[in-house]
């Protein structure tokens, strides 16, 4: 997305998006080098930034929740603090893909990361990290090589992750509670996404 400034969405749009469509809908379509319609969430060097300097330079969602694409890093320091791990949440979780009732067809990895002071101290900012499978997640089954000498879409999956960053606290401050995300409800931009018919040419990197 060309201005980050700029990020805005019609009048009566909600953005308020599951992991799943997250993942298939955006970073996915990223990772392909394919276009994201509507193109609302910008690109952001998410790091050098502490999380209150966000709005403004982030899409602004529901929730008082800010979304953008980055690169995937490891150095997380921002001017005031860094990004870590949850004590609780150390190892990622994967977001399996809509109506996969076996639960085996992993989409992507989503990462819970605290925003602590320099000091070492926590605070309430809190960050969902979402990434693609890399290539090994793909596998090397008999189906996959059948389908190696079909041209597929240059992908870029190691290196982009979709980010939605958002207060805790008790709701005033409108902070996002991750409990009402079960991946089964529908967001209000649905309708938008069901009109794509191209999801067919994404590689997905199977589990």
């Amino acid at each position: 997305m060309g201005d980050n400034n700029n990020v805005r969405l019609p009048p009566g749009f909600r953005f308020n998006p599951t992991d799943q469509e997250l993942i298939l809908h955006f970073l996915h379509r990223k990772a392909s080098l394919l276009p994201c319609v509507p193109d609302v969430i910008p690109d952001l060097d998410l790091y050098p930034y502490d999380p209150w300097d966000l709005n403004g330079k982030a899409l602004a969602g529901d929730y008082n929740q800010w979304y953008f694409f980055s690169r995937r890093t490891s150095n997380r320091v921002s001017a005031s603090g860094y990004w870590m791990p949850l004590d609780d949440n150390l190892v990622d979780e994967p977001i399996l893909l809509p109506n996969d009732h076996k639960k085996t067809k992993v989409a992507g990895l989503k990462r819970y990361l605290g925003f602590y002071m320099a000091q070492g101290i926590k605070t309430n900012w809190v960050m969902h990290e979402y990434r693609l499978l890399d290539s090994r997640g793909r596998g090397s089954s008999s189906s996959s090589s059948s389908r190696s000498s079909k041209q597929r879409r240059p992908t870029d999956s190691s290196k982009w992750v979709v980010c939605r960053v958002f207060k805790q606290g008790g709701g005033s401050d409108g902070s996002y509670n991750g409990d009402d995300d079960d991946g089964t409800a529908l967001s209000g931009m649905d309708e938008v996404f069901l009109s794509l018919d191209d999801l067919d040419d994404i590689s997905l990197p199977y589990q």
